[in-house]
């Protein structure tokens, strides 16, 4: 699941509409947007992002938050190193072998980690 598609979920069990009611008041497949929620398919594209929030009737900081959680739903990330330091390199590499590994825990406290010494204040995305 993606954090979008986690987003979405509770958006729709929140207002009990099933993910085949919402494709298709949206005008897209169930399977398409079932693949989505689970990262098989790319991020959303923006309209499709836009017409979600249309859907929930979702306002200001709501919808800049499904919007931003959409752009960090791409299944397949791509972390070029090229030009940073050694140690850049080995990071991106050891969580790309072992990311499938982490428990939530670890996940939730490697993501704080980084916001805060990013000064992010991208808050947790579930």
């Amino acid at each position: 699941m993606t954090p979008f598609g986690e987003k979405v979920r509770e958006h729709r069990a929140k207002r009990s509409v099933t993910l085949k009611q919402m494709a298709a008041d949206l005008g897209v497949s169930s399977a398409y947007f079932s693949a989505l929620e689970h990262g098989h398919r790319g991020r959303p594209s923006p309209g499709l992002v836009m017409q979600v929030c249309g859907y929930f009737d979702l306002m200001w900081d709501e919808a800049e938050e499904l919007k931003r959680l959409a752009q960090l739903s791409h299944p397949r990330v791509v972390v070029d190193t090229a030009g940073l330091s050694p140690r850049a390199t080995e990071l991106a590499n050891i969580l790309a072998e072992n990311v499938s590994e982490l428990d939530e825990e670890t996940l939730d406290w490697i993501l704080a980690e980084i916001r805060l010494r990013t000064g992010s204040i991208k808050g947790p995305t579930h």
